[in-house]
């Protein structure tokens, strides 16, 4: 299993050094590390280097000069140093500030890289030029340490994105989900499917209510401002890169079969009902779905596959199998007659024969397929990996039965929840998530 986690928390005289997560290990000194002018940073590999650029745009942040060589440098130094694979595994790393400067040992540029955030947390905020002594070990409990963001519903820029990411690497996450449509916008650029991008990346308003709200029966706030956009695969590629350079794998996602309604609105020959359809201007969830018997379905997303995947050098995709609702399936006759076909006893066969057949065109492209725990009804498909959102029983049961999980139970960290139980609920249920939960 795996999920978003800090490290193992021991007690230490360290206790006033604010790093997050806390280290696996802590031992303070007594004494500071001081420098006058600028600082040298010792860099030879190539990952080394990358590192030390990374760590030369903080420093330039906080206002302290630094220069890059491949020398041992003086005793106020900062060296990087690729060291033989141990048993902190890949990213964990070892760290020591001492009279003889600043030393990060590691296995890989990425246990290099994550010393180098423990470092940040180490500089003071007054400016002054000097560090504590201290010397730290430490290496992740979690292999998956991922963090979600849905640009479907609220579209945000490059710019944020790349922000989002400095942040993310800054605690030390290495797995960006990026969700990249819904039934309020798609936001990839498909370059065989133009009216994704006219049509299906913008909803004419946005409807503010509960969560809950299907109808406009109820009192309502609305913004009437178009919203939308889309990001070009040469900004996908730009954010990708982006994040590799700070040891983050991006994950795409991209619903099916429900949560399609954007898509439906660009290409209504999709659904079972043939339209009209109209890019979701409310929250919640809605009736509208990718048809399960049409061959112009799997045809659409395997095309779209197909330019979505050579962008995306990471091990998975993401295709959601969330909250489809299967009211329309049992009406279409496109459906009925692939269930007759397929020989499915109801519609949740059904969804799990959708989400199969995409596995395994997936799985073609060398790409291994995640899911949300409702790809387990009807069948889980072969080789996918479960995602449990809904709690953690969806993840013991895909466990059960052999198959990788990430673990996302909607309780701990869903981190659109109220932090304090005080506070005005906008929520259909009452659901608050401290701080110190998501944390622990």
């Amino acid at each position: 299993m795996a999920c978003v986690a800090g490290c193992v928390h021991k007690e230490n005289k360290t206790a006033g050094l604010n790093i997050i997560p806390r280290p696996s290990v802590m031992t303070d000194g007594s004494g500071w590390m001081k420098w006058e002018d600028d600082l040298t940073l010792v860099a030879s590999s190539e990952e080394e280097k990358n590192v030390a650029r990374l760590l030369q745009e903080f420093l330039q942040s906080r206002n302290v000069r630094s220069t890059i060589n491949n020398r041992t440098g003086s005793p106020g130094s900062i060296a990087l140093i690729t060291s033989a694979p141990d048993s902190l595994g890949s990213e964990g790393y070892r760290l020591s500030v001492d009279q003889d400067g600043v030393k990060i040992y590691a296995s890989s540029g990425a246990g290099l890289f994550y010393g180098v955030q423990s470092l940040f947390s180490l500089f003071p905020s007054s400016g002054e030029t000097a560090l504590p002594y201290v010397a730290i070990t430490d290496q992740p409990r979690f292999a998956w340490r991922g963090l979600h963001l849905d640009v479907g519903r609220h579209f945000f820029p490059v710019t944020f994105i790349k922000k989002y990411i400095d942040l993310m690497s800054h605690y030390k996450l290495n797995t960006f989900h990026w969700h990249l449509t819904e039934d309020q916008g798609w936001r990839i650029e498909i370059k065989k499917y133009p009216k994704l991008q006219q049509i299906a990346a913008y909803r004419k308003e946005t409807v503010i209510g509960r969560a809950t709200t299907r109808t406009r029966n109820e009192p309502h706030e609305y913004d009437t401002t178009r919203h939308g956009g889309y990001y070009t695969q040469e900004e996908v590629k730009e954010v990708v890169a982006y994040a590799a350079q700070r040891y983050i794998t991006v994950v795409p996602e991209i619903e099916m079969p429900g949560h399609a309604l954007a898509a439906l609105a660009a290409y209504p020959e999709l659904g079972c009902m043939g339209g009209p359809y109209e890019t979701a201007t409310t929250w919640g969830i809605f009736q509208d779905v990718f048809c399960a018997g049409k061959e112009s379905t799997f045809v659409f997303l395997q095309e779209v596959m197909d330019e979505v995947v050579p962008l995306f050098p990471g091990k998975y995709v993401h295709i959601g199998g969330d909250e489809c609702f299967k009211e329309q399936w049992k009406k279409c006759p496109h459906c009925q007659k692939r269930m007759k076909t397929e020989k499915l006893k109801d519609e949740h066969e059904l969804q799990s024969y959708f989400i199969q057949r995409m596995e395994k065109y997936i799985n073609s492209k060398g790409k291994s397929c995640i899911g949300w725990d409702e790809i387990l009804e009807g069948g889980l498909a072969p080789n996918a990996t479960v995602m449990s959102w809904r709690g953690e029983e969806g993840g013991i049961a895909a466990a059960q039965q052999n198959h990788d999980v990430i673990m996302t139970p909607s309780k701990w960290l869903y981190l659109d929840y109220m932090q304090d139980s005080s506070a005005s609920e906008p929520l259909s249920v009452n659901v608050y998530v401290p701080v110190k939960t998501v944390y622990d």
